[in-house]
């Protein structure tokens, strides 16, 4: 039965990885292709290879899902809390995908793993989670906005006398390298989630040691998933990030993307930080598009998304605390 538990917690959780490929997807090109920088189909593609490649490049973020948030015990009743935490995140994924709204996996997956947490009597690690999810979630979206706000300043300063057709060219070509630098950063932080996971999972039974780090097999299933999820695209997202909280042009669509690619990596290789590509992306349109005025960004659009940021822990921590109470009724 444990056995077959692992199996099931791995697909589970190789699932939740493509939902967030497929939500997220967004993230990384929405930007590109409502300013025509990329077509949709070419953008989804280099999305695909770099969240894939992003993967590899570290396991901070990882070892922090896995041993950062909460202390599951050991067997079939660890292996219960996993699952339930991973149906929670998976529910509000697909919730949140059907309104087209940009809510965060990672924090759905957080939110997943302190209810089931919670539910079970486990040893949740608020101090953990405070260093490495929740001052991050405050800091990220407040640099996402400030920083594409001032990076647009200093554009809009030094093309003011350019030539506006060959600036705007540009600016399109440039966006295909910070869209690759976001979908990179993407693979980086989200993709490790999956693996802190599966890692957990492996560690309450036995099959891996804390010591010897990510198996490289779970490196690969999770890179694999996540690359497969983006590349079927989230294309009702996609318009709300892309157009609806504001109409970007390709300078405001790299300010956008580099900056959000920068804290990115920042959080992920120096803080060690599960932070959504989500919250920082949405924060970082918002910066650079309040550069046209303020009146320019669909505050109303920016509203509801905000709200579905503020509910996402809660809510998946509900569905993972309800789906805890059933599993652990019917297994034990």
């Amino acid at each position: 039965m444990e056995f077959t538990l692992v199996i099931a917690v791995v697909v589970i959780a190789l699932a939740f990885d493509y939902t967030n490929g497929f939500h997220d997807a967004a993230n990384a090109i929405a930007t590109s292709v409502s300013t025509r920088a990329l077509t949709p189909r070419v953008a989804l593609g280099m999305a695909a290879v770099m969240n894939f490649l992003g993967a590899f490049l570290g396991t901070e973020v990882a070892e922090t899902v896995g041993k950062g948030i909460i202390s599951a015990p050991a067997g079939k009743h660890g292996l219960v809390i996993v699952i339930a935490a991973l149906v929670g995140a998976i529910t509000w994924n697909l919730i949140t995908w059907y309104f087209g709204l940009p809510s965060s996996s990672s924090h759905a997956l957080i939110g997943g793993l302190v209810g089931a947490g919670l539910a079970s009597s486990s040893v949740v690690l608020w101090a953990g989670i405070l260093d490495k999810v929740v001052i991050p979630m405050v800091l990220s979206p407040a640099v996402g906005f400030l920083g594409a706000f001032l990076l647009m300043i200093l554009i809009l300063w030094v093309f003011r006398n350019r030539n506006p057709g060959k600036t705007t060219r540009g600016f399109r070509l440039a966006q295909s390298l910070s869209a690759a630098a976001m979908a990179l950063g993407h693979g980086l932080q989200d993709a490790q989630k999956t693996m802190g996971v599966i890692f957990l999972a492996l560690l309450t039974t036995g099959h891996a040691n804390a010591k010897d780090g990510i198996p490289v097999w779970v490196k690969l299933a999770a890179a694999t998933a996540i690359s497969l999820g983006t590349y079927s695209g989230g294309w009702r997202i996609m318009r709300t990030l892309g157009r609806r909280i504001i109409h970007l042009d390709p300078a405001r669509g790299f300010a956008s993307e580099a900056i959000s690619a920068a804290v990115l990596y920042v959080m992920a290789i120096g803080l060690h930080a599960p932070v959504s590509t989500t919250h920082t992306i949405t924060s970082a349109v918002m910066g650079a598009g309040a550069t046209k005025r303020l009146s320019a960004v669909r505050w109303g659009v920016a509203k509801g998304i905000v709200t579905a940021w503020v509910l996402t822990i809660p809510a998946a921590g509900v569905v993972a605390a309800l789906v805890y109470g059933l599993v652990h009724l019917i297994l034990e």
